[in-house]
């Protein structure tokens, strides 16, 4: 693989740290880049509820406020792609499925979570 820009580099430790944040919440990791159909799922991972569910997570990172907030790049055409891949997923395990978006505000010089569930699908 050639050479990572910033932007790449960024996006890769946003995803770490919100899967560790999700991990000290209890969630098990699934998978990380998870290519369903044309679309591709940052992380996927069950979360123990309750209700327990599989959740396919968005991950959005800022470290300056130049482009808005992260919240509001995630357009209702991507919260669509997400659920369409979510359908697309076969898996053993009954559980209900949901899309999340966590959001690592690194605005500060440290990581703030943000953490929005049950993403409405369009």
């Amino acid at each position: 693989m050639g050479v990572r820009t910033t932007r790449q580099r960024r996006g890769t430790q946003a995803e770490d740290d919100a899967v560790a944040y999700l991990e000290q919440a209890g969630w098990q990791l699934i998978g990380r880049n998870v290519r369903l159909g044309r679309d591709e799922i940052d992380i996927l991972a069950t979360d123990p509820g309750p209700p327990p569910a599989l959740v396919f997570v968005e991950v959005r990172g800022a470290t300056s406020a130049a482009f808005g907030l992260p919240e509001e790049r995630v357009d209702r055409a991507k919260v669509g792609h997400l659920y369409r891949a979510a359908r697309l997923l076969p898996y053993e395990r009954q559980l209900p499925r949901r899309v999340d978006l966590v959001i690592v505000d690194r605005r500060t010089g440290r990581a703030v979570f943000r953490h929005l569930r049950a993403l409405e699908p369009p």
